[in-house]
């Protein structure tokens, strides 16, 4: 059981990547997304998120008290569900080249969110007991993320 709350609270293993190990939670995030988590639809997307957030939150907290720290740097699951969550619904590109670029967008976007922690992000972090606040302040980010990117794709007609 030790091994399967390792492998999945660290986000495959990346969680374990030396530097930036929350940057390659995100890749491994946007890797699943482009993959086949975007093809899904819309409640069936909504669904596998949920199921992945909930994931996320019992293997987060499972992994505490492994790492012995409240919020683990090697815990990268969290990133993985807020990657997805900054994906969601992403708009339909009118050509590959500007598919791929909103794709990094979101990624990028994510990233700024959940390094700055904007408010109420790292409120939610603090308030939030364990596992569910190592998810829960990802998630806020990727929400901040997708609304920023759909903002974006509109100014400048990407979508």
């Amino acid at each position: 059981m030790r091994r399967l709350i390792l492998f999945i609270a660290t986000g495959a293993g990346s969680g374990y990547v030396p530097r930036a190990p929350g940057t390659a939670g995100a890749a491994v995030g946007v890797l699943l997304f482009v993959l086949g988590l975007r093809a899904l639809s819309p409640p069936l997307y909504i669904l596998t998120l949920a199921a992945a957030a909930a994931l996320a939150v019992w293997a987060s907290e499972a992994a505490i008290p492994i790492f012995g720290r409240k919020d683990p740097p090697q815990v990268t699951i969290d990133e993985v569900v807020g990657v997805l969550t900054a994906l969601a619904f992403l708009p339909a590109a009118s050509s590959p080249s500007r598919d791929h670029f909103l794709v990094f967008l979101g990624f990028l976007f994510f990233r700024i969110f959940d390094i700055l922690k904007p408010p109420p992000v790292r409120n939610i972090e603090r308030a939030a007991p364990g596992g569910l606040g190592i998810v829960l302040d990802d998630v806020a980010a990727g929400v901040y993320a997708n609304l920023s990117l759909r903002i974006v794709a509109h100014l400048l007609s990407l979508s």
